[in-house]
């Protein structure tokens, strides 16, 4: 019997989404103040300082009105967690709309949700005439979602309640780097404040050396490593990393993505010393066995089917989107249409599958997970040895990620639900694609490239697309970030309140 949900449990989601939309409104006044204090930009300033000005107000109406002193369940926490990543992307699109830079505000909300989930496809007008204000957001939005939008909250806004570990676990974090949840938050944003100035600095000097003046220099910097390290594909300039022409900057630039691309608690071993970790880990060793082989085939192809010749060609077009696609990060060297007329459908097939695999879990990558993907193979391996072996043998599956544990039969059902949640929604969307009359590969590519939270595109993402297309793949960029399980809880919440007793 479904229960319908009472009063306390409403005021429960209530409460802890107000601290999360109050902590995305304060985020807001970065870009109001840098605006005003780097840039001298005062109109695009005063465009944040309206919606911190909302986000504000709402979060702390919910904070009051909604007040409790009821820890969150399991389920609640998920349903707060999706239901913030919607308003977020409502609230973040309102200064982009006042911009004047986008056709609808529907435009901006897929843009917005793009950023958060760290996907990168982009629908903005004019991208190189769009202030430094408001690019710093456009920046700032995948830095933020990549780290997680709840992480604001249980870092600065509440206190050690079970309700902000919840929340930790619905935004596909099951991860604990410190046993206490508030300081395994707060790591997580040293690690990647940290990374950010050092970034900053490196893409900074690269940019002076390729002759941008040193302002320019590091604000493409920060840019650039905000969306790389969060495996966002965002960039300042519309012909995104080609706009640089450097193969210093797109090495930096494959350092980061794939640095982006691993899991906080392997950065986490790797800063208190155990570095042996990195070739130990299951996720890792998958990550790498993988993206050899998907980069030679990709590689060879191009070379055999006359796409590209030489090897500094084949680097820096072939190898660098294999890796922006395979961390999920979309960063693009070629311009989008390039994919359908050179590559051929045996190298896009090639990236769709990097796409659908993409990077490690508890990190800012999208897609099935490498530690996933190994689990699988482990257990394919085990039921084979099951066959070949005596009916009286055991057999024990152990594998190494972070400790030694055994394969046991519920992990591997959790991760086979999980994949099967990806598989679908690459399929649906592609489907959605095809019923708008687009070819079936270059469907299933954007599809997937949604859902993976990755931002590659081969030309369908556009403003003129189909309405339809447009909340398909803002669908799709929500639940795949949230990698299916919270979607599926908020809608039997919203279930529970029609059908429940």
């Amino acid at each position: 019997m479904i229960l319908r949900p009472q009063l306390d449990d409403v005021k429960s989601i209530g409460y802890y989404l107000g601290k999360i939309v109050l902590g995305f409104g304060i985020a807001m006044l970065l870009p109001f103040i840098a605006g005003l204090v780097f840039f001298r930009e005062v109109n695009p300033s005063l465009h944040f300082l309206i919606g911190a000005e909302i986000s504000i107000l709402i979060g702390l109406g919910l904070d009051c009105f909604c007040r409790t002193d009821k820890d969150l369940n399991t389920a609640q926490g998920m349903v707060v967690i999706s239901l913030s990543w919607l308003v977020a992307m409502v609230l973040g699109a309102i200064p982009l709309f006042l911009s004047g830079h986008y056709k609808s505000f529907l435009d901006v909300c897929f843009e917005t949700m793009s950023g958060l989930t760290t996907t990168g496809l982009i629908l903005v007008q004019d991208l190189d005439h769009v202030s430094r204000t408001h690019n710093l957001w456009r920046h700032l939005g995948p830095f933020i979602g990549g780290q997680g939008i709840a992480i604001i909250a249980i870092s600065f806004l509440l206190g050690g309640t079970s309700g902000a570990l919840k929340m930790y676990v619905g935004e596909a974090r099951d991860e604990k780097l410190v046993p206490n949840i508030i300081h395994t938050s707060r790591f997580i944003w040293l690690i990647s404040i940290v990374y950010l100035i050092l970034g900053t600095i490196v893409l900074g000097i690269v940019g002076i050396f390729i002759g941008l003046k040193p302002p320019s220099a590091f604000f493409h910097g920060a840019c650039i490593f905000m969306a790389g390290f969060d495996t966002a594909g965002f960039a300042p300039q519309s012909q995104n990393i080609l706009y640089y022409h450097s193969l210093a900057f797109e090495i930096v630039a494959i350092v980061f993505m794939v640095l982006g691309s691993l899991n906080f608690n392997l950065h986490y071993q790797l800063w208190t010393g155990n570095h042996k970790e990195i070739w130990k880990s299951i996720e890792t060793r998958t990550l790498l066995l993988i993206t050899m082989l998907v980069s030679l085939i990709t590689l060879v192809g191009l070379k055999h089917f006359g796409v590209y010749s030489g090897a500094a060609v084949l680097f820096r077009k072939g190898f660098f989107h294999v890796i922006s696609g395979h961390t999920t990060t979309g960063y693009m060297t070629i311009y989008a249409q390039q994919f359908i007329q050179e590559w051929g459908d045996f190298a896009l097939t090639l990236i769709i599958f990097s796409m659908a695999l993409g990077g490690c879990a508890c990190s800012t990558a999208g897609g099935i997970k490498m530690l996933r993907v190994g689990i699988i193979f482990k257990a394919l391996r085990e039921d084979i040895k099951k066959i070949l072996l005596p009916d009286s043998a055991i057999v024990a599956q152990k594998f190494h990620h972070i400790r030694t544990m055994f394969l046991e039969e519920k992990l591997v059902r959790g991760v086979l639900i999980v994949t099967f949640g990806y598989l679908l929604l690459y399929g649906l969307g592609a489907l959605v694609g095809v019923a708008l009359g687009y070819p079936f590969l270059e469907s299933l590519f954007e599809s997937t490239s949604a859902a993976a939270n990755v931002g590659l595109s081969c030309g369908i993402t556009d403003a003129s697309m189909p309405t339809i297309l447009k909340i398909t793949y803002i669908i799709e960029m929500w639940a795949g970030r949230l990698e299916v399980m919270s979607v599926f809880a908020l809608l039997g919440f919203l279930v529970s309140f029609v059908k429940g007793r």
